[in-house]
C-alpha cells in the first residue's frame, strides 16, 4: 500500500465517527523506484493531507527529507517535489495493518493490498 493509498483511506465501521487517519503498523516496508513525474506530484500536493503522509512516513521510517509543511515554491522546487514523489508513490507497506483511530479495529495488509472489508455486524 503506498502513502497515497493510506492518505485516503478511512475507517467506515458502525458507529465511528473518527474513522481517520488510520495508524499504519507496517511489518514490511519496501521502496521501489518509481518514474518521476513532477506534474502529477505537484497536482496531488493539494489534494493530499500533508500532516497525515507526514505522521504515516516518520511512523514507518521513512521520513527521510519530507518537510513538515509543503514548501510554498512547490511548483518549481525539484528537490521538494522528489523527495514529495519518494515518499507518496515509492514507499509502500507490504505487510502490516491499519488501525482505526477510535475503535481499534485492524485493517490487514497483505502483499501491498489493504483489506477494509467489513464484517456483518460492523456494517
Amino acid at each position: 500500500m503506498k502513502l497515497l493509498t493510506h492518505n485516503m483511506l478511512i475507517s467506515q465501521v458502525k458507529g465511528v465517527t473518527n474513522g481517520y487517519p488510520l495508524a499504519i503498523e507496517a511489518k514490511e516496508v519496501r521502496v521501489q523506484e518509481v518514474d518521476f513525474n513532477p506534474e502529477f506530484i505537484s497536482r496531488m500536493i493539494a489534494k493530499i493531507e500533508w500532516e497525515v503522509l507526514y505522521k504515516a512516513a516518520q511512523s514507518i521510517g521513512h521520513l527521510g527529507d519530507l518537510p513538515a509543511e509543503p514548501v510554498e515554491d512547490h511548483d518549481s522546487n525539484e528537490d521538494f517535489l522528489k523527495e514529495a514523489h519518494r515518499v507518496i508513490l515509492e514507499v509502500e507497506v507490504i505487510e502490516g495493518n491499519l488501525v482505526c483511530p477510535e475503535s481499534g479495529r485492524k485493517f490487514p495488509i497483505s502483499n501491498g493490498i489493504p483489506n477494509m472489508k467489513l464484517n456483518e455486524d460492523e456494517v
